[in-house]
């Protein structure tokens, strides 16, 4: 196994994809490249992608606490990272680096969606959304606490088949009306009979184990019609996790709930009856299919300066949907109390005592 940087043409510095141009961008020249361009480039003069430790050294196996060690290309530096990381940055020339063997074979992903939201934005949608906030921690605002986020692909399984549903039951219908001192009932029943096929596309799973899923799972849902064909170059510029959860680990699940909003479809079309008394139901998954992607989140944690507790955060980096628990400030929360409830508090006893 190799690390690679995919190198400028032009100066032979490290390219980073560029969200919102969506081109390969070098951050010394300046030069950008399109897909296409650096495809024909890299089959006129050999390749634009470098790589490093491909002999003996090759992917040194540090199996020790999970970790491994690879050397950048570009300065030779020693990278270490865990076995789920497929890419991240050399720690002394800060060169983009993306570990060749951690995404081969079966673990290659089928789909990437690549970042739409670029660092810039990104820092500026977060300052905003927390701005709203009126009570959290003042360093929580600060310009070194937000530059500290990170772009992350992160691994997701994608769900997709036919669900064939069939619904028979019996509905009721009742009328109520008064007639002097006599309440009468009308009671009509119907046979409902509801059938129909429906198509589930690209539904995800989160598919690795120490992501926190409350936030892997929050910043859902992705737009899938920006699904692309996997292409290692995406990755260029970020850091990347490979999956170390399979489908079968939550198949089950997956395919409960889908027979489940089926079932339930099929219900709510039957409108307007009192009652529904189902008789028999029925859901049939038809060709099953799972995928493997990559999508991007940009990701922030915040360590509290008094009890250490770390929160963390993440924005969906194509539509900028934002999840996560905020810190709250004590301080600010007491001024609050003591501007606000104590005066309140007090007209309310003064006023009783004169009353």
């Amino acid at each position: 196994m190799a690390a690679i940087t995919y190198k400028c043409p032009n100066c032979g510095g490290g390219l980073v994809f560029d969200p919102k141009a969506q081109t390969y961008k070098c951050e010394y020249c300046l030069s950008g490249f399109s897909l296409t361009e650096l495809e024909a480039l890299a089959g006129a003069d050999g390749g634009t992608a470098q790589e490093a430790g491909t002999g003996q050294n090759a992917g040194i196996g540090q199996e020790a606490a999970g970790a491994r060690l690879y050397h950048c290309p570009s300065c030779g530096a020693e990278i270490v990272t865990d076995e789920t990381t497929a890419a991240t940055f050399c720690y002394y020339c800060h060169n983009p680096v993306i570990l060749e063997g951690r995404l081969d074979g079966s673990a290659q992903p089928d789909y990437v969606i690549p970042f739409a939201i670029g660092r810039k934005q990104a820092e500026e949608m977060f300052q905003q959304w927390i701005g709203k906030k009126r009570y959290v921690p003042s360093g929580f605002y600060s310009k070194k606490q937000i530059a500290s986020m990170t772009g992350v692909y992160f691994p997701y399984w994608l769900y997709s088949c036919q669900v064939d549903g069939e619904l028979e039951a019996e509905g009721v219908k009742l009328r109520m009306w008064d007639a002097g001192s006599l309440r009468y009932t009308e009671r009509k029943t119907f046979e409902v009979s509801r059938r129909g096929t429906m198509s589930v596309r690209h539904m995800a799973r989160n598919a690795l184990k120490k992501a926190n899923r409350m936030l892997a799972e929050g910043v859902l849902p992705f737009q899938m019609e920006g699904l692309q064909e996997f292409q290692m170059g995406y990755l260029s510029g970020f850091v990347a996790e490979k999956r170390d959860m399979e489908q079968q680990q939550f198949a089950a699940e997956v395919e409960q709930e889908v027979q489940n909003f089926a079932v339930s479809s099929l219900k709510n079309s039957a409108e307007g009856y009192s009652s529904l008394n189902v008789r028999r139901q029925r859901a049939d998954i038809q060709d099953a299919r799972w995928r493997y992607g990559l999508f991007p989140v940009w990701t922030l944690t915040y360590k509290g300066p008094k009890d250490g507790t770390i929160y963390y955060f993440a924005m969906n980096g194509q539509t900028g949907k934002i999840c996560g628990k905020l810190p709250v400030d004590k301080r600010k929360l007491a001024v609050l109390f003591l501007t606000v409830f104590v005066p309140i508090l007090a007209f309310l006893l003064i006023g009783g005592y004169f009353i």
